[in-house]
């Protein structure tokens, strides 16, 4: 029989959750066990990272668990997200950047639909850098997540408002070949 290895999936699970973390009762769950059970394998993993020469840790915020980087490490890592190799965005990202800016706001779904491709990740990668953020949901059925720009975005590429992008011409308006025209102009003025 198989000996289930309860440290590695909670360390996995809390990884997958991210920044929302999971609670005793979602653990609890996933993992068929008491939350007594739950709780001492947090508390000894939780001792495992603090006792060793790790970089990361087990935290309790507002009843979730989560991992997140030891703060000894914190300069080192305002580092790397002020770094200028940090701040260039890939062709996806700069082509749902700039499909957000003009069409704000604007469901994942939308963004998808006009660039041809799924977007979850550049989407990921623009709210992570805080080009992007939640503005709201959308109504109906499932209500998704609307996206807009942030006051970085305008930093970024140095608007004092959203209203200083250049103007879309009619055949971007239209729809024709969208994501491309939208990058093209989007590339056009802010690398000049």
């Amino acid at each position: 029989m198989d000996i289930i290895n309860w440290t590695a999936i909670i360390e996995s699970l809390l990884f997958a959750a991210g920044d929302e973390g999971l609670s005793l009762k979602q653990l609890s769950l996933v993992l068929e066990v008491d939350e007594s059970v739950v709780l001492d394998i947090l508390t000894e993993l939780k001792k495992d990272y603090e006792n060793s020469n790790r970089g990361i840790t087990i935290i309790e915020l507002a009843g979730a668990y989560q991992l997140t980087t030891k703060k000894e490490h914190a300069l080192y890592l305002k580092r790397l997200v002020e770094s200028p190799s940090t701040q260039t965005l890939s062709q996806a990202a700069l082509e749902t950047l700039a499909i957000v800016a003009y069409k704000q706001p604007i469901t994942r779904t939308e963004v998808e639909s006009i660039r041809g491709v799924k977007s979850e990740r550049p989407l990921q990668t623009l709210s992570a850098k805080a080009l992007i953020k939640e503005v709201g949901r959308a109504e109906g059925t499932g209500r998704a997540i609307l996206y807009g720009t942030t006051k970085e975005f305008l930093d970024y590429f140095g608007l004092k408002d959203i209203k200083e992008l250049p103007p879309l011409s009619d055949s971007l308006e239209d729809g024709d070949d969208e994501a491309d025209l939208f990058f093209e102009k989007f590339q056009e003025t802010f690398e000049s």
